[in-house]
């Protein structure tokens, strides 16, 4: 092997070396929770399961994962896995986001001085932050291990992020693309009427609607659809012409009665069951779920179709 051949596989033996540390420095973001008072860390998700030991104040967790809305997986330090209560008098996240490149905290989300924006200080390589909002696609809102709230560039340049198990805030067009990414993750999903919730192998209208909220932004919605109807009617007014409806609304349905608009007066929209919801997309579309023999998850056209003639309002969860 002459000088030159030597001198380059030394180069590559030493380029190669590097490669598993920066995939580790990016890939080994987790989020973390501090424990805020004595709290029984169980080995199933259910008060009756068996309790491991009890978590005492100030110990720090690695959260795995957002199991239900009443549940966390969750590792110890010493690396003993199992489930914990959500409940915020027994656990809070401290953080799920760490720095990679020294990087300013400022007051305001923005970099010109001249909008007000202050430097707090620089948040540096390897600190743990929480991201409590996302501002814009440049701007995160994050809370630094000293309880200090600030702004900081949402670039992968500075910071990495695991979202994995609990959403930011971010604005509502945000928000509801990600319901409709996560639905679409779905598609082709088998049906199954009374499918068991908190399992995506099959679904039932109101348990994909239910699923879709939560894998998206961890926003817990009722199960069956005439629940999840009644929880849009209190958020505010219905819209009662499907036309006007906005993308990312809920759909209701009554059940079939026959093919002609006809089968379908004389129906009192506020008191007719519902019996089936869908998300709409826009231009006419829904994404939804209704039958085996339909193939499961699927996207459908309403006008022309029974879905228009069932119509019975909708109107948006997230607001």
């Amino acid at each position: 092997m002459n000088k030159l051949t030597m001198v380059i596989a030394v180069l590559m033996v030493s380029f190669m070396a590097l490669l598993p540390k920066v995939t580790q420095a990016e890939e080994g973001v987790v989020t973390k929770a501090q424990i805020v008072a004595g709290v029984s860390f169980r080995d199933q998700p259910s008060t009756s399961s068996n309790v491991i030991r009890m978590l005492k104040a100030n110990e720090v967790v690695t959260v795995k994962d957002y199991t239900t809305v009443n549940w966390f997986q969750i590792k110890d330090a010493q690396g003993v896995s199992g489930f914990v209560s959500t409940n915020s008098k027994y656990i809070t996240i401290v953080s799920n986001a760490q720095i990679i490149y020294g990087v300013n905290f400022r007051t305001l989300p923005s970099s010109d001085a001249s909008s007000g924006s202050k430097v707090i200080r620089m948040l540096s390589k390897g600190e743990e932050v929480l991201i409590t909002d996302k501002v814009n696609d440049s701007w995160y809102k994050v809370k630094d291990s000293d309880g200090v709230s600030g702004y900081v560039s949402s670039s992968s340049k500075y910071i990495t992020a695991d979202f994995s198990v609990i959403k930011p805030n971010m604005p509502v067009a945000d928000e509801i693309e990600a319901v409709i990414n996560a639905g679409e993750v779905y598609l082709g999903t088998p049906y199954e009427f009374g499918s068991e919730r908190n399992d995506p192998s099959t679904f039932d209208c109101s348990d994909f609607v239910q699923t879709m909220y939560w894998d998206a932004l961890r926003l817990s919605l009722p199960s069956d659809s005439a629940a999840q109807g009644s929880y849009v009617r209190s958020l505010g007014p219905i819209v009662k012409d499907w036309t006007k409806l906005k993308r990312g609304d809920l759909l209701f349905f009554s059940s079939y009665k026959g093919s002609k608009a006809s089968d379908y007066d004389g129906i009192n929209v506020l008191t007719e069951p519902i019996t089936h919801v869908g998300l709409y997309l826009g231009n006419g579309q829904m994404l939804h779920t209704y039958s085996v023999e339909s193939g499961g998850v699927r996207v459908d056209t309403i006008d022309g179709k029974q879905w228009e003639n069932r119509f019975l309002y909708g109107g948006p969860v997230l607001k």
